[in-house]
């Protein structure tokens, strides 16, 4: 599965949890509470001054390096 910038985090986290430390990385650490629940990766990078689309790269870069 490929993510955008407007997958759900807790989806994102379902799919490999190991990417919860892209979200770590760019200053998102409350991954459990429920703002992050509902919020789309395009969101939470609003919220932490990060670059959406450098981020989705990262993290489908990392997905398809484990062939998920």
């Amino acid at each position: 599965m490929k993510v955008t910038k407007d997958t759900i985090i807790t989806d994102v986290l379902a799919i490999d949890r190991e990417t919860a430390r892209f979200f770590f990385e760019i200053g998102m650490h409350c991954l459990g509470c429920p703002a992050s629940a509902g919020e789309t990766i395009e969101q939470a990078c609003a919220v932490h001054a990060t670059d959406a689309d450098a981020l989705v790269a990262k993290i489908n870069e990392f997905l398809e390096s484990k062939g998920e």
